[in-house]
């Protein structure tokens, strides 16, 4: 091996490895000893309104693979919106800069039916081929054009792809983002920590299990098909949710309009928050609002005499 290529991970020394691992870590947990309005339980349900802009960011343009990414705006997020307002239940949608300028109407839609809107990156860049200045400047064009169209200034981001770059929080914190939805050391809210220091973003975890694409997208020229039957998947979200339940804690959800508004798929959600409403003392929140608990939850671990 010459002098210019990079050691193996197996030859790292110690502060090499350490310091990877410490550089963005999950800090302390920010669940409330009660939920407001006496609920027992938060729902935080999402959906990354990603559209076209997948083909796009690969430089794919053909019209059948856009035409899939359309179908989200055209079709998935109207019945998304339909079946929120049956149930009564607010969500957060992210949103990218790109999609929402190709469909100006639907963040307006949105932010009109009572939800949150969070940013989703520029054009659902691969951030972690970026530079800082190039991944900041992408967040900020999406940040401007989500708040132009809508009168409202997102307060929470979620990275394309939940990727972070070596760069990434320190850009969401440089914006003033109150909170980030991208991490999965959690399955409640956390505190992220840099490095050792607290940094008091709080991050509202995600996971696969908890998401419709790894079920359900399918790759027409790859090995990537769909194996799971729409009513698999909705075991899965209601074990997920009773477990989040027994616990007190949080149930998140990530979808996305292209592939959960599909009518099979939109049957499973529906008979989800069907069964969620069945427990009466279930609260749905925004990301937003799960934030601002998590936030109040800090306060009071960092009140004198507050043993954590």
């Amino acid at each position: 091996m010459s002098s210019t290529e990079p050691a193996a991970a197996w030859q790292w020394p110690e502060q090499t490895w350490r310091g990877h691992v410490e550089a963005v870590r999950a800090g302390r947990r920010l669940v409330p000893q009660e939920w407001p309005g006496g609920a027992r339980a938060a729902v935080a349900l999402s959906f990354d309104s990603d559209h076209e802009t997948i083909p796009l960011r690969d430089a794919e343009t053909s019209p059948g693979r856009l035409a899939q990414g359309e179908y989200g705006s055209r079709v998935g997020a109207a019945r998304v919106l339909e079946l929120l307002a049956d149930a009564g239940a607010p969500a957060t949608f992210f949103m990218p800069g790109v999609s929402a300028l190709l469909h100006p109407d639907e963040p307006k839609d949105y932010v009109a039916a009572g939800h949150e809107i969070g940013v989703h990156g520029w054009i659902h860049e691969r951030n972690t081929l970026l530079g800082k200045q190039d991944e900041r400047a992408l967040t900020v064009r999406a940040l401007d054009a989500l708040t132009e169209l809508t009168g409202v200034r997102p307060v929470g981001i979620r990275t394309p792809s939940w990727d972070f770059s070596e760069s990434t929080l320190d850009v969401v914190l440089e914006l003033g983002f109150e909170y980030d939805s991208s991490l999965m050391a959690d399955d409640e809210p956390y505190e992220i920590v840099a490095n050792g220091a607290a940094t008091g973003l709080v991050e509202i975890p995600v996971d696969w299990i908890r998401d419709d694409a790894p079920y359900f997208t399918m790759d027409r020229y790859g090995s990537v098909r769909p194996h799971s039957r729409p009513r698999d998947v909705l075991e899965i979200w209601i074990d997920e949710f009773d477990a989040a339940y027994r616990a007190g804690g949080v149930f998140q959800l990530t979808m996305h309009p292209h592939v959960i508004g599909h009518r099979s798929r939109l049957v499973v959600l529906r008979e989800l928050l069907d069964h969620i409403k069945a427990h009466r003392d279930v609260r749905f929140v925004t990301h937003a609002e799960l934030a601002s608990t998590a936030r109040a939850e800090a306060r009071r671990l960092d009140s004198p005499g507050v043993t954590p």
